[in-house]
């Protein structure tokens, strides 16, 4: 079952949704292959700390994380990768690594790679290694309220 939170947000918002049940696994890629779901369309979460405040990184799963041309595009004077210590207790309700891409759900900006927003779909962790939401670009556009960037990750 997605993460209570989550689930509870999204029928606040009245989004149509699809969870996506799959095979335990812990990256992007393996993901992806397990839920059948393909990787421009699959966001991945990584949390970074930009100029000492914690934010979420979005972008497909096939891409990695540029820093330095991140901090560059947003005028920042450091962008650094986040260990899991710093930020587990922000999704109490979410296993390690699964958090889902809704920094307003919890508290955290958020910058989302423009190159998800070129698809209809969008499928991303429920909370959770096992499970996927899959829902329309669009809605999540809409409740998620995303701050999108050019070209922040390469693959």
């Amino acid at each position: 079952m997605p993460a209570k939170a989550l689930k509870e947000f999204l029928d606040k918002h009245k989004i149509a949704y699809q969870v996506l049940n799959h095979t335990r696994t812990y990256t992007a890629q393996e993901t992806a292959a397990s839920a059948h779901v393909p990787g421009q369309e699959l966001a991945k979460t990584v949390m970074a700390r930009i100029d000492g405040r914690m934010a979420m990184l979005v972008l497909p799963a096939q891409y990695r994380v540029d820093f330095d041309l991140l901090r560059d595009l947003i005028g920042a004077k450091e962008v650094e990768l986040a260990s899991e210590k710093e930020f587990r207790e922000l999704f109490p309700d979410c296993e390690p690594g699964a958090m889902p891409p809704l920094g307003n759900l919890y508290d955290v900006d958020m910058y989302v790679s423009e190159q998800l927003s070129q698809d209809e779909h969008i499928a991303f962790n429920a909370g959770t290694h096992t499970e996927l939401i899959r829902m329309a670009y669009a809605d999540f556009e809409r409740v998620a309220k995303p701050r999108l960037v050019a070209l922040f990750a390469r693959v």
